[in-house]
């Protein structure tokens, strides 16, 4: 059953959200229960202080351990005092906290990990619409055995792998790892990020919800819908799929832009959250859409420095290229983890291979400090940022150009003709 409420056209009050926590997680629930909050990382926008609070009020103090958990899929791990920062807790606040633990998913440790089972070939085929048939290892954080109820604790938005973020996805892969991770996202890769993101019921989303029947422990999804970070326009509370399903459903209406037409130019402002290409490609994934067909995306990022701190190396590799590119070459990148692959497919867009030569839809170009000759190793295209006025690009639609601030979460499509 699902609790809780929401509106595209009205804020939640401190007092709403409270009571639909407390109406989730009754006492009844939670004393002298061991509970575990899975959240997002800084690369997303919720009130995140807030709903802290607000379990901390309900749960804090009869529940036997109320740790909290950033679910950072493969993002770097934060340190201590940024954790608490995300979680809005002064450090003369901490005291308060008695039952409290504030960690970090630790993806790179190999002892985080224990297997839990398997997908068989033949599901995976099944639930993937064929794309994939293999025997797919399912691993997860072994910490969450240590704990009687799981909360998970995040925002929906429209999504590049699995269609729209939140529910299972705070398990798979927000504290999950190995080859089911990297198998997952190569099958919203293959499906490609255009015929995907927005979309509520998804190959990908069926794969991890089937990985959720290997979790024993009980799961309650608090699912929010988000417009700012002090603006909470859903929360929805229950069973991790119907909550969530409820607040992609809200999702739809606030975080989903249709135009009448595509532009040749896109400029899409990536936001300091996203501080290298593997996350600040959220800004191709919510616009590439938008873009017309031999059309340009800008991503101004003038503060992005580097590719990724995790993957770089393998993504300096191979480059950025479109999904077929890979497809026709089934041998050539077997060492390289398909996440990344997938990775590279989504930023890179769509498009196809024609006698050997690749043809992307759109031309992709950074405006960051990653320096000319780098782009050109990795097949993007590039800026100097300092010669851009981003003002230069705004309001000049009728001239064919889209300029977008903070890209990366509201999704930009164009409307379909009936």
């Amino acid at each position: 059953m699902t609790s809780g409420f929401g509106s595209a056209e009205a804020i939640l009050s401190s007092e709403e959200i409270r009571e639909i926590v407390a109406a989730a997680l009754p006492e009844s629930k939670t004393r002298n229960k061991r509970l575990l909050v899975l959240t997002p990382d800084t690369t997303r926008t919720c009130p995140l202080p807030e709903m802290v609070r607000a379990l901390q009020d309900v749960a804090g103090s009869v529940a036997a351990r109320l740790d909290f958990m950033i679910a950072l899929g493969t993002h770097t791990p934060l340190a201590d005092e940024k954790i608490l920062e995300l979680y809005g807790i002064e450090e003369d606040q901490r005291s308060s906290f008695t039952k409290s633990s504030f960690l970090n998913h630790r993806w790179d440790l190999d002892e985080t990990m224990t297997r839990i089972g398997w997908i068989e070939s033949e599901e995976i085929e099944h639930l993937s619409g064929g794309r994939l048939k293999e025997r797919v290892p399912v691993d997860i954080n072994r910490a969450i055995f240590d704990y009687d109820l799981i909360v998970i604790c995040g925002p929906v938005f429209p999504h590049e792998v699995v269609g729209y973020s939140g529910g299972a996805k705070y398990l798979f892969p927000g504290i999950s790892g190995g080859e089911f991770l990297h198998a997952f996202h190569w099958l919203g890769a293959v499906v490609t990020c255009a015929g995907t993101i927005g979309i509520k019921h998804t190959p990908v989303r069926e794969v991890i919800n089937r990985a959720m029947d290997l979790i024993d422990t009980e799961v309650c999804c608090l699912s929010m819908v988000v417009k700012t970070q002090s603006e909470l326009y859903g929360l929805y509370a229950g069973d991790y799929k119907d909550a969530w399903s409820a607040a992609a459903d809200l999702s739809e209406q606030v975080h989903v832009v249709e135009k009448k037409r595509a532009y040749p130019t896109v400029f899409g402002v990536c936001p300091p959250m996203y501080d290298e290409i593997w996350t600040g490609g959220k800004v191709m994934y919510k616009l590439e859409q938008v873009v017309a067909d031999g059309g340009k995306l800008i991503i101004y990022a003038p503060h992005i420095t580097e590719v990724s701190r995790t993957w770089g190396a393998d993504i300096e590799r191979i480059g950025y290229h479109v999904v077929d590119f890979f497809l026709e070459q089934p041998g050539e990148f077997s060492d390289i983890p398909r996440g990344v692959l997938a990775h590279s497919t989504h930023v890179r867009g769509t498009g196809v291979m024609k006698d050997g030569i690749e043809k992307p839809r759109i031309e992709v170009v950074i405006a960051s400090q990653i320096p000319p000759e780098t782009c050109a190793k990795i097949n993007l295209g590039y800026l100097d940022p300092d010669s851009i006025n981003p003002d230069e690009f705004r309001n000049r639609e009728a001239e064919g150009v889209l300029f977008v601030e903070k890209a990366g979460e509201i999704l930009h499509r164009v409307k379909k003709s009936l």
